[in-house]
């Protein structure tokens, strides 16, 4: 008798344990917050083609594209937004998305940069808002997605010159005014801290500013200093747009301004005192440099202590206006990045924003961009708590997390789903430990033009055939897991065979390639 009582109690102990674990691998939309919203999101020159169309005038990622920087790709047409719009806001309801993030072409809107507004412009993004609202979708709206007109980068250099405060601000009025009584989320500028660095320190992104020994082969620039000063104009910018909306639009239109961080999160890559202790000097430069601005009013003491005279300081009245300029911060997080101390330099004279930094930013594979981004949520986990135990937990939406696939790879991207089912449900226990989200954004809603990558890889929940004349949709299983979710379903990752099994009778587990392009 004593064995049947120890079977029964052994049965029941491995019970609990499945019970336990399936409980960490199972949630269901209910568990999240009232008015967390869920939603997906693109940006203007990536979605909307129509590069020449209806007065647009050319962007810094136009003239990037078309010097071949993306191999051979532009966004010229991309995957048609500008026409497909109602097409894809149907997409959007089917799936049961409560919101949509997308930016707005400024080029689109104000082709010179200033003054005239293009009416086609206004009457496209009218008509897209107008279409959201219909279907009960909110707009989360961002302003600029590294893309402001090249006339203003041809006259004064862009965001190296402090007039771009002045006209990003005038730019920023004529959206509030234009569509803010639809839009309640703005998001000034999308991930200032890569383009910072990205478009002036190493020439990688647009506009391709860079000088020796760093950067890509740029005609001009100046990796030392110009990353700071691009950074500093664009916490100006933000923060001027920011008194802007809360003096004379907020109260009318009851909406929210915030800013969108690329957000980072680190190993060390050994177990060295100098791997460990780089750490820190990671998230100072990679987050600190405009977190700790937006909070406190300043910036870093390592930030100021290792870039010295080339960091432009805040005036008293500059750290006033750009301290607590938020009313939420959008992150957006895909992976880790191993760290490699760097603190040693060979010339001081020569110094860059990674040399100031002191770090060596490390893949753990070297086709990590080709293939899928390995599955780490404790870095999403990290972030979270870091913005919580430093920067007073603020509200935070997940502006931008998914899963990179090639192109042309499968309708059947499990690999996409268990990402995103791992993701959602990392954000679900960050709510639980007291951070306060507001909302989380797939990444992307379509396969677009890729502002890496260009038509080699794709994030979306749908796949659009670029050898279809009409670029036709199609769901992917993500899309159709994800429709599962929203709509209330208990998700755990033993569905996914489940769905898969009902969307692809045929397939017995093979997956379906499309052709080449």
């Amino acid at each position: 008798m004593w064995k049947l009582h120890l079977f029964l109690v052994l049965l029941l102990i491995s019970l609990a344990l499945f019970i336990c674990c399936a409980c960490t691998d199972e949630y269901s939309r209910h568990e999240f917050p009232p008015g967390f919203v869920f939603g997906a999101a693109t940006s203007a020159y990536q979605v909307e083609g129509a590069a020449n169309l209806d007065g647009r005038s050319p962007s810094i990622w136009d003239t990037f594209t078309r010097q071949g920087n993306m191999h051979g790709d532009t966004a010229d047409v991309s995957v048609d937004g500008y026409h497909k719009y109602k097409e894809d806001v149907q997409l959007m309801a089917e799936t049961g998305l409560d919101a949509y993030r997308f930016s707005i072409s400024w080029s689109r809107l104000m082709p010179n940069g200033r003054g005239p507004i293009n009416p086609k412009g206004l009457e496209y993004y009218n008509n897209l808002i107008n279409e959201l609202v219909s279907h009960g979708i909110q707009p989360h709206a961002t302003l600029y997605h590294y893309d402001h007109p090249q006339i203003l980068e041809d006259e004064y250099g862009g965001w190296v010159d402090r007039k771009m405060v002045r006209d990003f601000t005038a730019f920023a009025d004529v959206c509030f005014r234009e569509f803010g009584d639809r839009v309640s989320h703005w998001a000034t500028i999308n991930e200032p801290n890569i383009f910072a660095f990205g478009g002036y320190d190493t020439g990688g992104l647009p506009p391709k500013r860079c000088s020796p020994p760093f950067g890509f082969n740029c005609s001009a620039g100046n990796s030392s200093s110009e990353p700071y000063l691009a950074a500093h104009h664009m916490l100006l910018a933000h923060a001027s747009t920011a008194r802007l909306y809360r003096t004379k639009y907020q109260s009318k239109q009851k909406g929210y301004v915030g800013i969108t961080l690329f957000a980072f999160w680190f190993s060390p890559l050994t177990n060295s005192t100098e791997d460990i202790t780089a750490i820190e000097r990671a998230k100072d430069f990679f987050l600190g440099w405009f977190a700790k601005p937006l909070v406190f009013g300043d910036y870093p003491d390592i930030v100021k202590e290792n870039v010295g005279s080339r960091l432009p300081a805040f005036t008293a009245g500059e750290s006033e206006l750009v301290k607590g300029s938020f009313d939420f911060l959008g992150l957006i997080h895909y992976r880790i990045f191993y760290i490699k101390d760097r603190s040693s330099v060979p010339n001081p004279k020569q110094r860059d924003f990674f040399i100031d930094a002191g770090v060596e930013l490390i893949f753990s594979s070297s086709n990590e961009f080709a293939f899928q981004y390995p599955i780490m949520t404790w870095g999403l986990q990290g972030v979270l708590e870091y913005f919580k135990q430093h920067y007073g937990n603020p509200p935070i939406f997940i502006h931008e997390n998914g899963q990179v696939t090639p192109w042309n790879s499968s309708l059947e991207d499990r690999s996409r789903v268990k990402y995103l089912h791992a993701y959602i449900g990392t954000v679900l226990e960050a709510i639980r430990n007291g951070s306060d989200m507001r909302g989380y954004f797939v990444w992307s809603l379509l396969d677009v033009f890729e502002l890496l990558q260009g038509f080699e890889s794709s994030f979306g929940l749908y796949y659009v055939d670029l050898k279809d004349p009409e670029l036709k949709r199609q769901p992917k299983l993500s899309a159709r897991w994800y429709s599962e979710f929203l709509k209330g379903k208990m998700i755990n990752l033993s569905a996914i065979l489940e769905l898969e099994s009902t969307l692809f009778p045929h397939s017995r587990g093979v997956a379906y390639q499309f052709t080449e392009l």
